[in-house]
């Protein structure tokens, strides 16, 4: 008989790393669900049920055979209560600590391959929040691209494959995650590089557009690919991988809005439409290495990669001419992320709450159209 009441993240990351016999049940209303959730978790909405002391739909939930239930909810306080519930009918389910908010920093990696080169790709996925980053490694060196999680991870990663951090990259200022580069930098003593700009206030190697960034035997090339923000750059890693930012996804494209009114929202959604058709041209054999997901990211050790030519298959308005672009793009601009203002604040700012992060990142990513 497991007494556990709580787990906590960290506890279940592995869990689902490791392939434990887990149910994941959400107890959150559907469209919250549908915003942001646990890879392979089951809704059963009955927050509502239970804020008025009625199981609702937990009265009809019964778990496979053998399986550990464990329960979710917003900050970990109702899924208590159900957990409870649950108990009191012989299903042993346990809450996790936190909830979604403190899922948002969870992870989980793949490697990702590339034909004929011999750079070692890892993806850290921030699963919670959608967030991609990037482990590259050549000959002992290692880059990181857009760290969006604990700057220990990538450390540790790095000691996991015999490598030295020794440059860590952002494509771009971030808005719906605090940037972990400048903690990285300190704890390896790298070189942090950032597109060349005037919004940042703080110590870092400016990026000129085509400047190549070498570790080991490969090379970094700095493609400057304004539209989500002006100084939005990809980096294309040896001519066989482009690390796209919020500029290009598998299945969309960057929203243009961030910090912009609807002038400047036009001007970068025509500058994204000429980035874009310039990336189009591009070799459609180079695996496309985006900065995010819109999707929570599974615990398959699969990486999120694809082809440039599926990409443009998957992505219509890619053909489109600038009016239709630009049109198209206007008329799609979704909801703010939470908290996104203060979040540039905190980026251009190089700063880092003290405070635990988890109540201003925590939210379904929304970066792209």
């Amino acid at each position: 008989m497991n007494h556990l009441n709580e787990i906590n993240t960290a506890t279940l990351q592995a869990w689902l790393d490791n392939g434990h016999n887990v149910e994941v049940i959400d107890i959150r209303p559907r469209q919250d669900y549908e915003a942001w959730h646990i890879p392979g978790s089951l809704n059963v909405d009955a927050y509502q049920a239970i804020y008025a002391h009625s199981p609702g739909p937990l009265a009809q939930y019964n778990p496979p055979d053998g399986q550990q239930v464990v329960v979710v909810c917003f900050v970990g306080q109702t899924s208590k209560v159900a957990a409870q519930y649950l108990g009191s009918r012989g299903i042993e389910a346990i809450s996790l600590a936190g909830g979604m908010q403190s899922w948002s920093l969870s992870w989980n990696t793949a490697d990702v391959p590339l034909a004929h080169n011999n750079t070692v790709i890892v993806q850290v996925r921030r699963t919670g929040k959608g967030c991609l980053s990037y482990l590259l490694i050549s000959d002992g060196e290692a880059v990181v691209i857009d760290p969006s999680v604990n700057a220990h991870v990538y450390k540790d990663l790095a000691a996991q494959r015999d490598c030295q951090i020794v440059k860590v990259l952002d494509t771009h200022i971030h808005a719906d995650h605090l940037s972990r580069s400048l903690a990285l930098a300190a704890l390896t003593g790298a070189t942090h590089y950032l597109p060349k700009q005037n919004r940042t206030h703080f110590e870092h190697q400016a990026l000129d557009p085509g400047e190549v960034i070498t570790f080991g035997s490969s090379r970094l090339e700095a493609i400057h690919t304004p539209g989500h923000t002006f100084e939005s750059m990809s980096f294309l890693l040896d001519g066989a991988a482009l690390f796209s930012g919020d500029t290009l996804f598998l299945d969309s494209v960057g929203r243009p809005d961030l910090k912009a009114d609807r002038e400047e929202t036009e001007i970068r959604a025509r500058a994204l439409h000429r980035t874009l058709q310039d990336l189009a041209a591009m070799d459609p054999e180079i695996i496309i290495l985006p900065c995010h997901s819109s999707q929570p990211v599974p615990f398959d050790h699969i990486p999120l990669a694809s082809p440039l030519g599926a990409v443009l298959k998957n992505v219509p308005a890619l053909g489109y001419d600038e009016e239709q672009f630009s049109s198209w793009i206007l008329a799609r601009i979704p909801a703010n992320p939470q908290n996104y203002e203060k979040i540039v604040q905190l980026n251009e700012g190089g700063l880092f709450p003290v405070q635990d992060p988890t109540l201003l990142e925590a939210g379904a990513n929304m970066c792209a159209i």
